[in-house]
């Protein structure tokens, strides 16, 4: 098993990567193919919207099959073959069609391991366990901004997605001779997901799930280079370093929110301090939109480190979950995680094509206003929550 995990770290690395390369990558791909920062956003936000939807098959196929296919066989075609596909993109349609390929060869890797988690170890552990393997992981997302940015430049960023390509269909088979699938459940072909959305006690939760990654995950995934470049005039290699700096605000925050739950006695309480402070960042950012950017990445690190109560989110949904509905519980939490990035991403593209004419200050600045928006909404639901500890 410890094998196993070891492999689906890196595929999550992976994973990690390719919601974040294109925001390194959107200079290059609008002088080589047109993709402008309108088409990008669309292009990101199909890949999150993608593994959003995957995750209800993913769910059941965790339950019913197992980790070990639901995670190799997906990252192999998905994975491989989309960052194939986008090595030879000569459009931006073909982009949009490799994230959606990509997109379904992530969407498994962090889900399988949280099945693993929630089946092989005790439940007071779990939040603990699922934050060191998204922090782990998350070292895809700093691949993804100074190291990308110095590939593009060495060798191009058609052979750097090769590479990346490569690399997925080794880790995949990787997968599926290492990971063990964990022991059935007496009951497994019971129940559906429909039975975890008849339970109340989630309906409160889901919505701050929604929002509570959108911010980070758009800001670092894409808008963070288009934003740096037309209002601060920063080179490709400088929106590379400033990437750098949010992703590792990000692991940073995704460590150090796992072990607080059990240090205050709390899953909520944590969540909504956290994201409360992220909250008032991001309207920070709004105040100071063209001010300092040194300001502005020190305030978008800040949304990517309190962004980090993913892992803990998961946790508190976890606890309210019957046993032979882990798989399916975990990847509904994730849909909404996820597909509250994918969402983002849609709206906050048509809000730039919409506010670009007044100029980049007022563009950028309505999108990161809707972020905050988003993010307030989302924390207005989550105050009538119910608690959960193991």
């Amino acid at each position: 098993m410890r094998a196993g995990l070891i492999l689906l770290c890196l595929a999550y690395v992976l994973s990690q990567f390719f919601r974040a390369f294109l925001a390194v990558l959107t200079v290059d791909l609008e002088r080589d193919i047109g993709a402008g920062a309108e088409q990008l956003a669309f292009a990101s936000g199909l890949w999150f919207l993608t593994f959003a939807a995957m995750q209800i098959p993913v769910g059941w196929a965790l339950d019913r099959i197992g980790p070990r296919l639901t995670a190799s066989v997906l990252l192999l075609i998905g994975g491989g073959g989309g960052a194939a596909l986008f090595a030879v993109a000569t459009e931006p349609a073909h982009v949009n069609l490799a994230m959606i390929l990509i997109g379904v060869g992530c969407s498994p890797v962090l889900m399988a391991s949280y099945f693993i988690f929630a089946r092989e170890f005790p439940p007071a552990r779990f939040a603990t366990l699922a934050a060191l393997m998204l922090g782990v992981g998350s070292v895809g997302n700093l691949v993804a901004s100074y190291p990308t940015a110095v590939a593009a430049e060495w060798i191009g960023w058609r052979w750097t997605l090769a590479a990346l390509g490569v690399m997925s269909a080794v880790v995949a088979v990787g997968l599926w001779a290492k990971v063990r699938d964990p022991a059935q459940l007496p009951g497994e072909a019971r129940g559906s997901l429909l039975d975890l959305l008849r339970m109340p006690v989630l309906w409160l939760i889901l919505p701050m799930m929604l929002v509570n990654y959108a911010p980070a995950g758009a800001i670092r995934g894409l808008w963070m280079g288009p934003y740096l470049g037309d209002v601060f005039g920063l080179s490709t290699a400088q929106i590379g370093q400033a990437t750098l700096v949010m992703g590792l605000a990000m692991i940073m925050g995704t460590l150090a929110y796992g072990p607080l739950d059990r240090l205050f006695g709390s899953r909520k309480w944590v969540i909504f301090a956290g994201n409360l402070i992220g909250a008032l960042a991001l309207a920070g950012l709004v105040w100071k939109i063209d001010e300092s950017v040194w300001l502005s990445v020190a305030l978008m690190s800040v949304v990517g480190f309190m962004g980090g109560s993913f892992p803990v989110l998961i946790a508190h949904g976890r606890a309210f979950f019957p046993p032979h509905l882990v798989g399916r519980g975990v990847t509904l939490m994730n849909l909404f995680g996820i597909g509250g990035v994918g969402l983002a991403q849609l709206v906050s593209g048509r809000l730039h094509d919409a506010t670009i004419a007044s100029g980049p200050v007022a563009a950028h600045g309505a999108i990161f206003g809707f972020f905050a928006a988003a993010l307030f909404l989302g924390l207005g639901v989550y105050l009538f929550s119910r608690d959960s500890m193991d």
